[in-house]
């Protein structure tokens, strides 16, 4: 069997540290709003200090949703592939809150996901010191590496990256779990 590495936010799952960020503010931010992979990086530095208290006291992932369709394709790919879900966990500007936000992921994956084993997640922050055959991500720098496959599931930070560039890399972009379907199945 070939081995699958999917990425978990923004592939799995999405917008629940916009809306977080939309609900501290009181604002009404779009992903398109953003200029960097990180959403934090839209909080003003004066109130940066209160963003990290109120993140630490919820879940994320309360607050977002699954990609339209992941759910039934992953399920499928992982009868025909060696599935991991491989995610990153640590966050960036205060990692020592890092391991609520572990517990939150593995939660949400056996929640959402059932069919995917515990023993097939992989927390880690630097993703390349993992090989697979086939990398679904949103980051460019995450689909580094050896695998024979390199799947970017398009999202907000990544738009501006043109097909050419992604092509040097050997890379594909996808907009959806059903064109991702298509290729794999």
């Amino acid at each position: 069997m070939k081995k699958l590495l999917i990425d978990m936010d923004d592939v799995i799952c999405d917008d629940g540290f916009m809306s977080i960020v939309n609900e501290f503010l009181g604002t009404n931010y779009k992903p398109e709003d953003a200029h960097s992979y990180y959403i934090n990086d839209l909080i003003p530095k004066e109130k940066f200090d209160d963003w990290v208290k109120y993140f630490e006291e919820r879940n994320v992932y309360d607050y977002g949703s699954m990609k339209k369709d992941a759910r039934e394709v992953i399920e499928k790919l992982n009868k025909v592939y060696e599935t991991y879900i491989i995610t990153a966990y640590v966050f960036r500007d205060k990692p020592e809150i890092s391991g609520d936000q572990l517990r939150n992921k593995f939660n949400y994956l056996r929640k959402n996901l059932p069919f995917v084993a515990p023993s097939q997640y992989i927390f880690i922050s630097n993703k390349a010191l993992v090989d697979g055959d086939i990398r679904i991500d949103d980051r460019v720098s995450n689909l580094e590496g050896k695998a024979e496959m390199k799947l970017l599931i398009n999202a907000y930070h990544n738009r501006d990256i043109s097909d050419e560039e992604l092509a040097k890399k050997n890379i594909k972009r996808v907009d959806n779990w059903k064109e991702i379907e298509e290729i794999l199945l």
